[in-house]
């Protein structure tokens, strides 16, 4: 039975304009075949074992012909596979998504087409450029600048295109001199606004705004390669009042983000809606503990335990994964009191139908003793399910009060595999700030780095840049031990803080 092909567009660039369609069509597809344009964060959303086929092209550099990716696309829907084939913007816009239609049509294979946010528009909206307002333009109209300027004649109407109100130009950065010449040769004024848009809607997004006459040494001065549109029309005025995007306190600002990769979202996505451009290496890896049997034992005597105090969210997941196995649930921790170490880890209980009776209002150890100490907490038998390596104030306070304190491993931080060498990566590219949220993300970060690249990151952190952002005093001093500097520190320990104040620091700086 013959497979289907679904032509994704992938949007212009900024992950979270990928359709709700799109989102499922990746999820449920055998293989990816992908395009330069397509941001690679969307491959994540397919399975695990789904085959990923790039064949993008780059400057000129075909990795395959459209030939070949038209029977590559017949081949795998013959083999019965479904195909997400991601496009960037919108396949159908420039993006010979029709031939690749026409090849499967004619071959009598099923495809469907799912359109995407097109760069002509997302792009200038990012810049603050509505394509179309009622003050400055009623007409739109989108053109391939992909031209080779010294055939004999073009194809393009450029009489009517000097009329027109807004016209946008895809592909057409590397023709822009003569694109804008053809404009002012068929009767449009050289004063006309006109701007030229890079990466739109990444952090890495570059705009330059000028006039019909002034554009292209513009862009020539300033290096600007494809891919890019360019705008031309009196909305391009409007940038000065409505460039959004490029205000965002975190815009553009490199950003390393080393939680696990199970919690890195929360962190990544708050840093990208304020402008960052989000590197995530996971420094830490989740894993069972070594031997599950002290906590198997444990939750076979929940009855006999008082309380039960949780340090990290990883320690709840950890936790109650262990009482499902043993087939267990809530109802075993009837008799017991629950504590947590800071709004996070209630959270965590929360979305399990329990409310913590102790939360502690800073996220370490020494927030939840003085949480607890006021319970006149003594005589007590308690659980203490967490990290197998942790710090010991904790249980060592506790049974000094005079209770009897059972620490159980629910869970080990391993290093994972592939993070060293997207680390080496990021530094090669160059940082802005590197995000520690807890003691084992700074271990685990200097453990992935060579020996002779420690001083380098060091040296540079202590000239400003990558700044270092700690959570909190003591994973602040974690880095401190490695000799780095932290020069952001929120007065909360929680992840909305963190972010706040790392954008106060560069929105001050």
């Amino acid at each position: 039975m013959s497979g289907k092909v679904y032509l994704v567009g992938a949007g212009p660039g900024d992950p979270g304009l990928l359709t709700l369609k799109g989102a499922r069509c990746l999820a449920s597809c055998d293989a990816v075949v992908y395009d330069f344009l397509a941001n690679p964060e969307l491959l994540d959303l397919a399975p695990e074992g789904a085959e990923r086929i790039y064949v993008g092209k780059k400057g000129g550099a075909h990795t395959m012909g459209q030939a070949e990716i038209n029977r590559l696309l017949c081949a795998l829907a013959a083999a019965g596979k479904t195909v997400c084939r991601l496009k960037g913007g919108d396949p159908f816009v420039f993006g010979r998504g029709g031939e690749e239609a026409s090849a499967l049509a004619q071959a009598g294979l099923a495809f469907e087409v799912v359109p995407g946010v097109t760069s002509a528009i997302a792009a200038p909206a990012y810049a603050g450029i509505p394509v179309s307002d009622r003050r400055a333009a009623t007409e739109v109209a989108f053109v391939t600048g992909h031209e080779d300027p010294h055939k004999p004649s073009s194809t393009i109407n450029w009489e009517a295109l000097a009329r027109i109100g807004t016209v946008v130009f895809l592909m057409g950065v590397k023709n822009l001199p003569h694109i804008c010449a053809k404009l002012v040769e068929h009767g449009r004024d050289p004063a006309t606004p006109a701007a030229a848009v890079r990466w739109g809607t990444t952090p890495a997004q570059q705009t330059l705004s000028g006039t019909l006459a002034t554009l292209p040494g513009l862009v020539a001065a300033a290096g600007l390669k494809a891919p890019a549109i360019t705008i031309v029309g009196p909305v391009v005025a409007l940038r000065e009042e409505l460039a959004w995007y490029e205000r965002l306190p975190l815009f553009g600002r490199r950003v390393l983000v080393t939680r696990a990769r199970e919690q890195a979202s929360r962190l990544s996505q708050g840093l990208a809606e304020l402008g960052a451009q989000v590197i995530e290496v996971p420094t830490i890896a989740i894993a069972p503990p070594e031997d599950p049997k002290p906590l198997s034992t444990a939750i076979a005597l929940l009855e006999d335990f008082h309380w039960l105090i949780f340090t990290s969210p990883n320690g709840v997941e950890a936790f109650f994964r262990a009482l499902r196995e043993a087939g267990r649930d809530v109802r075993a921790l009837c008799a017991a009191k629950l504590a947590a170490i800071g709004p996070a880890t209630a959270a965590a209980l929360t979305a399990r139908g329990l409310a913590a009776d102790v939360t502690a209002a800073t996220f370490q150890a020494e927030g939840l003793l003085d949480a607890l100490q006021e319970q006149g907490l003594t005589g007590q038998r308690i659980l203490l399910p967490r990290a197998a390596e942790a710090r010991e104030v904790l249980p060592e306070t506790l049974a000094s009060w005079g209770n009897l304190v059972q620490v159980v491993p629910a869970y080990r931080s391993l290093p994972p595999a592939g993070s060293a060498a997207k680390l080496a990566r990021a530094l090669d590219e160059g940082l802005d700030a590197v995000t520690f949220t807890a003691s084992s993300t700074v271990h685990n970060l200097m453990a992935l780095l060579p020996l002779k690249r420690r001083p380098e990151l060091i040296a540079a952190n202590q000239a400003g840049r990558p700044i270092v952002a700690a959570i909190g005093p003591i994973t602040a001093d974690t880095a401190r031990e490695y000799g780095l500097k932290v020069q952001v520190q929120p007065a909360q320990f929680t992840l909305p803080a963190l972010i706040a104040a790392l954008a106060g620091h560069f929105a001050a700086s």
